[in-house]
């Protein structure tokens, strides 16, 4: 790493500490002067206890790895779906025609809401869980990646096809890498809903997960083991969304993508 890069790292870490810091202070002043009851907005030292409690039995450990491996399965297959239809909606004018207002209209609608259809159409297992995250991921993997395909600049269509190029090398030296930082940034947009849709996936019988732990905790009206776990699910989705933005400014080196 250069010493230029190395400076921006530190900067990048220490703004995230101060950031962090100062929100805990503020969080610290307001249970202290006791703003809000307890019950309702637990003390970082409370949450804190929480995290040791959910520890020692064992429980963060538990709902992290089932949500987490949920949240994979889900990517990679709304994932690989969104890019091959993204592909194709893209460079077929016929299935654009036919698919493309359709999946428009299934954009808006968001995760919690198919939860009663993922149901009954696949009960409580994990089928219904995948369903829900693999359609919130898909649908943002296929918009970028269509808009990426689309919009080729048709100067480098022009350039190949003066060169020569034969269909199938244009589509992987020229298509490709022109709407590659595109389908990155639908791959970072879906890990990142991923996330949010895991817990509407979860509350489609689950019995364990983080999103069931939330719910679990608010039957109980135990907010801080709620706050643990907001935070747990908060810290993933920052590591996740860091580990694609590094991957994607190596392998998407021609563009830079923050």
């Amino acid at each position: 790493m250069s010493g230029s890069s190395l400076r921006t790292e530190s900067l990048r870490l220490f703004r995230v500490f101060i950031s962090i810091g100062a929100v805990l202070i503020i969080w610290s002043v307001i249970s202290l002067v006791k703003v809000f009851p307890e019950a309702l907005f637990p003390s970082p030292w409370s949450v804190a206890k929480a995290f040791a409690e959910l520890y020692r039995a064992g429980i963060l450990s538990k709902d992290f790895a089932v949500s987490l491996s949920r949240a994979v399965v889900g990517f990679v297959v709304g994932a690989g779906l969104g890019i091959v239809i993204g592909v194709i909606t893209g460079r077929v004018y016929f299935f654009r025609t036919l698919m493309h207002p359709f999946l428009s209209i299934m954009r808006p609608i968001p995760a919690i809401a198919l939860a009663p259809v993922a149901i009954v159409w696949f009960g409580i297992g994990e089928e219904s869980k995948y369903f829900i995250i693999s359609y919130t991921v898909f649908l943002s993997v296929w918009f970028n990646t269509h808009i990426g395909i689309e919009f080729v600049p048709s100067i480098y269509l022009k350039v190949s096809k003066i060169l020569g190029v034969s269909k199938t090398r244009e589509f992987f030296t020229v298509i490709l890498p022109a709407a590659a930082p595109h389908i990155s940034t639908g791959l970072r947009l879906g890990a990142s809903l991923s996330l949010l849709s895991l817990v509407a996936a979860e509350l489609t019988g689950a019995s364990s997960g983080i999103g069931y732990r939330l719910q679990e905790a608010r039957q109980y009206i135990r907010t801080d083991w709620m706050f643990a776990q907001l935070i747990e699910l908060g810290v993933l989705g920052a590591l996740v969304d860091t580990i694609f933005s590094r991957i994607a400014k190596r392998v998407v080196h021609w563009e830079q993508v923050s």
